[in-house]
């Protein structure tokens, strides 16, 4: 007595090709949107991270250096304190 039937032995190879082409074919589309997905970003001409970055850092600086600019430029436009002159320490003595 035969206890392999090749009729099941035959769809069994026949069902684990399927399967195997079927994910072949998954593949295939997975990598085809990642690649339409990768075209379509690098036409919308975005930045990459560490440019972001350099120019936050540089956005940054800026605003610390207009803050000291605009400090001294009030300090100028100040009115100058009144300085006693000689004959005013001498009058007072």
């Amino acid at each position: 007595m035969q206890t392999k039937s090749p009729a099941f032995d035959d769809l069994a190879n026949l069902m684990t090709n399927a399967f195997g082409a079927v994910k072949g074919v998954g593949d295939e589309v997975k990598a085809a949107g990642r690649a339409r997905a990768e075209a379509f970003i690098a036409d919308m001409d975005l930045v990459s991270r560490d440019e972001f970055e350099v120019v936050k850092m540089m956005s940054a600086n800026a605003q610390t250096e207009i803050a000291e600019l605009k400090a001294e430029i009030a300090k100028l436009k100040a009115p100058p304190k009144k300085r006693a002159t000689k004959s005013k320490i001498k009058a007072k003595k």
